[in-house]
Parts: C-alpha cells; structure tokens; sequence
C-alpha cells in the first residue's frame, strides 16, 4: 500500500492489551491507569479478521506489544493464528522480558520470529526503581531463553532518559555485545508535546521512512504515533478503517493528546 507520499506501508503494529505487569516511569503513573473495559478489547477474532485484511492489501510485517503482550491471555494462540496467516512473513514482539523465560519455547513452536526487550539499565536498583516492582534477573533469564529458543535477531529497546548515566549505558553497550544482542537508543518521547527523534540503531521516528500504521487494543487503527487521527475499526470496518488510516497518514509526525504509550503500543 501506497500512502500519498508514495511510503510503502507494509507493517502493522498490534497493541494486544493496555495491561502490563510493571509501573514504569516514563509510561504510567505508580497507581496505574484507568484500564480499558475488558468488553471493549478486541476479541482474538477481531484481530485476526483484521490482519486477514490488511495482509490482502499489502501487510506482510506485524509486531505485537501492550502494555505487556504476555499477559493477555491466550497470546499463544494469537501468535499461532497470526503466523498461520499467508502473507505475513515477519511476525516479532515487543515485551519486557519478565515473562520471556516462561513463554519463549512456545513462542517459537507457535511461530514467532524474533522480539524486542525493554532494557533501560544494568543496575537492578536503577532497574527496580525505573519500572516500579521488576526485578532485573527475570529480565535477563529472558534474554537467555529467548536466545536458545531462537528468537533472533534480539534487539534490545532502551529509553534513553535525561538524567540517564553514561557509565550505566556503557555497561548496557558491554552487555549486548557481548551477547549479540542488538541494542537500540529510544529517546525519551512525549506524545502531548511532540518530542521523539529517529531511534539510535534503528528507524523508529524517521517520518520520510514511515511504513508503519497501528491497532490499539481497543480497535482503533492509528496512521501515526504523533497524531490524534484514528479510525474506529468497529464501526468502519477493517477495510475502510486500514484505507483511511494509510490515506490519512500524516507527512510527519506532530502531537498527539489523545493517546499514550501503554494504550497505543510505543
């Protein structure tokens, strides 16, 4: 598919769920969120519906994320029916990794391809303090299950935030290369004001090179992060809603004070 830029959109990101088992800073509030009703996310049936069509119009790349993607129950079978579907020929995730070493075999079997991990620090006390209740070593026993499971490329996603040290990234950088582990530098974003950039060792943020649109957990088909423009796959339908969203897709992102992070998918 073809926006009016001539971008060739092919890649869909699918948040499966709002719900996530950490509290990190940079996303959510220490008490939490208001959560979407569990009626109003979509159902597997949806879903899968849904990326029948999209695949038909030119989709072939689709990466699950949340909120946390491995606690919405049944994600296997998800991934299983997503990956079944002819035409998608690179199924990822993102995850935070603390339920990876539980679910990265199965992950496999079912058909997943690769994942990304969130990773903002070496030290669990940063670790534990960044995302609230995580403990870090459950991070890393991910990380190992992943690579013997053969979920690789591994990349690595680590927010970058102002008052981030230098000698913790530089363990960061230690770590991954050590492990073949791809590592990816997301500065700090903020939807309301506008602020992203091109991601450090990938092209997240690169708006000439965008070929992406999105599909919240609630059924809303997103042209882009910045943006407040959605299209309700509900009362559209999955046709119109993947149409509109691509010809609708903005030249570059702007604000966007109508969603965030965990309801959207980063």
């Amino acid at each position: 598919m073809l926006d009016k830029f001539n971008r060739n959109i092919n890649y869909l990101r699918i948040s499966v769920t709002d719900r996530c088992n950490l509290r990190c800073t940079y996303c959510m509030p220490e008490e939490g969120v208001d959560l979407i009703a569990h009626e109003d996310v979509l159902s597997f049936e949806q879903i899968i519906e849904f990326v029948k069509e999209a695949v038909s119009q030119g989709i072939n790349k689709i990466r699950l994320t949340g909120g946390e993607p491995l606690v919405r129950k049944g994600i296997l079978d998800l991934v299983k029916k997503i990956a079944s579907i002819e035409g998608v020929e690179d199924l990822a995730m993102t995850t935070n990794g603390i339920l990876l070493s539980e679910f990265a075999d199965d992950l496999v079997k079912a058909g997943l391809n690769r994942v990304n991990i969130s990773l903002d620090t070496m030290d669990p006390e940063k670790y534990k303090s960044i995302t609230r209740k995580g403990n870090i070593e459950d991070v890393f026993s991910g990380i190992k299950a992943a690579k013997m499971a053969g979920l690789e490329p591994i990349k690595i996603n680590c927010v970058r935030m102002q008052d981030t040290d230098l000698d913790d990234l530089e363990k960061l950088r230690n770590y991954c290369k050590s492990n073949n582990l791809d590592l990816r530098f997301i500065k700090q974003m903020n939807l309301a004001t506008g602020d992203f950039s091109i991601v450090e060792g990938g092209n997240g943020g690169n708006c000439v090179e965008c070929n992406r649109i999105r599909l919240t957990a609630n059924g809303k088909v997103k042209p882009c992060l910045f943006n407040p423009s959605e299209f309700d796959l509900k009362t559209l339908g999955a046709k119109e809603a993947i149409d509109r969203s691509v010809n609708e897709k903005p030249k570059a992102g702007s604000k966007n004070k109508n969603g965030s992070f965990y309801g959207i998918g980063g």
